[in-house]
């Protein structure tokens, strides 16, 4: 841009020269002409034969005499001269002096008065480009710009509504300003850097060009740098333009420098870490002084980095940070923990952090106690780095803590954890809690927790925190007992039962009506694995009105009263398995009333429909097998009166029972309310549809409930026939044909040896030789009972010999 604009200036250069004439107060004399160069002189010097010329001309004139071969002559009269001695003409040299600054503070009165926002572009240019000479002429000159206030002026015309004033007010601001502090300062007071700020995003590409070049004159100015970074927006605007791809490269270049200029101010360092640049920061954290070092650490603990960033920070900056905690006084391991807890925050760069040697100083921090331990606020920053560095999901096994070859989940380490969350404040005892979260998360770490949890007998004392007023302590608590309970359950229902007040603040953590929580669906996760045949806990259950609150909960949710939460599936989950406890107890009359009161077989048989909840589906399926065992007993068998005498002899006289409305597989009165009957409760055509489910637990579960129709006690020919009308029939056989457990397959050879008493379908099923195969393979690879199972199904379709027809019993 600036390459325009000279060339548009040169073709008016004539019209400048007569610009200065006509400002000229006094007329030039012909003796300020040197007579080489025609331009007035500044440093007049005389010959032997009196003639003046400009010293830097004649000198020029009598090398050249020299060079040719020539004697020196004089250039005027061409006579040679005797001497090329050169005599100041001190006298001629103060005139013109005089003279110049008469004439120059005539032509600054002029052009102050054509440097206004109303004068017209053209007047306006006119004096720029005088400014502009004159400050190219001598630095002297940009003294006498600034002593005559030119600067304010310039200044104000940037604003100009004329772009080529506007972009040759920026231009003539850096001439002037440049190599001269003093001019910098100037240009800088008032609102001018804020001026020059507001055209670096600006749409023309001159003004930004001619903005950033004169902000980077500016910055070369350390005293400066603060005021230009404290400019709203400058320095997000810089950092912008120079990682711009799109930028013209002299823009980008000058953008760059100036903020390598600004990095000499703290704060302007801060200000680019905050808009991404942060390489000046970890130069600073890395190579400044102990002082610097500490301000960088603490500045970076306040920045909200990117994950990418956090990363970058670990591998640059990450053993820095470890060596100031590991020997730093309290302020800086403060410091650098603060920066440390704002870098391990992210996965990968936590495990940097640990192959940079972070867990040993951590623990120990933790650990210490006497004069020489940390305040309580230091602390709980390390148990939050901590807890940072344990949800990363590295190997904690492998990593020593130091010469002992301890690790964080060695027996004596969990123990001094333990012990630590039982005798610190809220703070870190949530914290710590949450250490313990991470490390019962991983499956390889788990089961030393669990073991130390054991040996230590800190059981009751972790229960204790389901009930502690603070939200966050409550919840790291109960997330720590959910993932404890599938290994030490008995444990934990043992102590949930004898304790006060832990079971009802989880029911009551349940009830919560505020959407549905992580802590909701932890609590009810955690409950949902106590051993489910405690009936002493499912009794407090009972007292607590918790399954109320449950089955409420389960139908708000299977209604959609409940949505948008990423905790409804484990929460839902949770519920159902909390519900069935109710289905193993059914030897009880009341939980039998409960069941009935609650209709809970169909609602189990409504659940089997909760298509990509796997869990729910299978619980659902296990509940109605123990509901259906039930139905043979619970069924309302029609007792007949004893017939009369005659009636005995002439058993044509009396009339049959009335067997309508009779349940066809259990031969009584049956409802699912009542009775818990699948066939009333439409559950069989659910149960059948479970059979081609994806995951073999809930074809388990499934399979398992509709063999309840086929069992000892009921009508087996009639439970196969419901099962057959229910196209159920090819389902089970294809679950023996595919046996993809030995559970499925035991469970299957069962339910087909059934089946096939049945002769018609016995008849059919004879054909086919991938079951005949499929009982084969039991019989001969199953456990003993599948054995004999199989022997037996492989007899009703004429697949062995029934011997027991052959021969005749005793006494026959």
């Amino acid at each position: 841009m600036a390459e325009l604009w000279e060339g548009a200036y040169d073709s008016g250069s004539h019209s400048n020269g007569i610009y200065h004439q006509n400002l000229r107060m006094e007329p030039m004399y012909e003796a300020f002409l040197c007579p080489l160069t025609k331009q007035i002189m500044r440093d007049p010097v005389t010959l032997e034969n009196g003639l003046t010329f400009e010293r830097e001309a004649i000198e020029k004139w009598f090398k050249e005499c020299r060079d040719s071969g020539r004697k020196p002559i004089c250039p005027l009269t061409l006579k040679e001269l005797n001497s090329t001695d050169l005599n100041p003409s001190i006298a001629l040299r103060n005139t013109i002096e005089e003279w110049t600054q008469r004439n120059e503070a005539a032509q600054l009165d002029v052009a102050r008065g054509s440097l206004t926002l109303s004068s017209s572009e053209n007047d306006v240019l006119q004096a720029l480009e005088y400014v502009i000479d004159i400050c190219r002429k001598s630095r002297s000159n940009k003294h006498i710009v600034r002593n005559a206030e030119l600067i304010p002026l310039i200044a104000d015309v940037s604003k100009h509504s004329s772009r080529k004033v506007r972009c040759k007010a920026l231009e003539t601001l850096r001439i002037v300003a440049e190599e001269d502090d003093d001019n910098k300062e100037a240009i800088a007071a008032g609102d001018t850097i804020r001026t020059i700020v507001k055209f670096l995003p600006h749409e023309q590409y001159q003004e930004r060009e001619q903005a950033v070049s004169l902000l980077y004159e500016l910055s070369k100015s350390e005293s400066l740098c603060e005021k230009i970074g404290g400019v709203s927006g400058a320095i997000l605007i810089l950092v912008g333009m120079s990682s711009s791809k799109s930028e013209n490269l002299l823009i980008v270049e000058k953008a760059e420098k100036t903020l390598e200029n600004l990095e000499r101010c703290e704060k302007n360092v801060r200000q680019m870490a905050e808009n991404g640049r942060l390489q000046p920061l970890l130069r600073l954290l890395l190579e400044g002084s102990h002082k610097t070092q500490l301000s960088m650490a603490a500045y970076l603990g306040e920045l909200v980095l990117s994950n990418d960033v956090k990363v970058y920070v670990a591998r640059s900056a990450g053993s820095t940070l470890v060596d100031v905690m590991k020997s730093g006084n309290k302020e800086a391991r403060e410091d650098a923990l603060k920066a440390l807890n704002q870098i391990s925050s992210y996965e990968i760069s936590a495990k940097i952090l640990i192959e940079a040697g972070i867990l040993p100083p951590l623990v120990k921090d933790l650990f210490t106690v006497g004069p020489h331990q940390l305040p309580m606020r230091l602390k709980e920053l390390a148990a939050t780095v901590l807890v940072n560095i344990v949800s990363s999901g590295a190997n904690f096994e492998s990593i020593p803590l130091g010469p002992s070859n301890q690790t964080l989940v060695s027996e004596d380490i969990v123990h001094n954890l333990l012990h630590l969350i039982s005798n610190t404040g809220p703070a870190i005892e949530c914290k710590l809690l949450q250490v313990l979260v991470g490390l019962t998360s991983s499956s390889t770490s788990i089961k030393n927790i669990v073991a130390a949890i054991k040996s230590s007998g800190a059981t009751i004392s972790l229960i204790q925190f389901v009930e502690a007023p603070q939200r966050e302590v409550r919840m790291a608590a109960i997330k720590l007992l959910h993932n404890i309970a599938p290994y030490m359950g008995q444990e934990l229902a043992d102590a949930l039962r004898v304790t006060v007040g832990q079971l009802s603040s989880l029911v009551q953590v349940i009830a919560e009506n505020n959407g549905i929580s992580e802590e909701q669906a932890a609590a009810a996760g955690l409950l949902a694995d106590l051993p489910e045949r405690d009936s002493g806990l499912t009794h407090r259950l009972l007292e607590e009105r918790a399954f109320d609150i449950v089955i409420s909960k389960v139908v708000s949710i299977r209604q959609g009263e409940t949505r948008g939460s990423r905790f409804v599936n484990p929460f839902l989950e949770g519920l159902v398995r909390i519900l069935s406890r109710l289905t193993y107890l059914l030897d009880e009359p009341d939980i039998v009333s409960i069941v009935r009161e609650h209709n809970l077989t169909a609602l189990f048989t409504d659940l089997l429909q909760m298509s990509g909840l796997d869990k729910v589906q299978m619980v659902s399926a296990m509940a109605l097998e123990n509901l259906s065992q039930q139905s043979k007993h619970l069924t309302k068998v029609q007792v007949h009166p004893q017939p009369s005498f005659c009636l005995s002899i002439f058993p044509c006289l009396s009339k049959q029972p009335d067997t309508s409305g009779l349940c066809r597989v259990h031969g009584g009165l049956c409802s699912v309310k009542e009775s818990f009957c699948l066939l009333e409760g439409r559950a069989v055509e659910k149960l059948v549809a479970c059979l081609d489910h994806q995951n073999e637990k809930v074809v388990e579960a499934s399979l398992a409930a509709l063999c309840t129709l086929l069992d000892d006690g009921v009508n087996i020919q009639e439970g196969v026939m419901v099962l057959y009308e229910a196209d159920g029939i090819k389902p089970i056989l294809d679950v023996l044909l595919e046996s993809r457990t030995e559970i499925l397959r035991r469970r299957a050879v069962w339910a087909v040896e059934r089946i096939l008493r049945t002769e018609e379908i016995a008849y059919d099923i004879s054909g086919d030789q991938n079951v005949g195969t499929a009982l084969v393979e039991a019989f001969r690879h199953g456990d003993y009972t599948t054995r004999q199972t199989a022997e037996q199904a492989l007899k009703h379709i004429d697949k062995l010999p029934n011997f027991s027809g052959i021969f005749t019993k005793k006494g026959g």
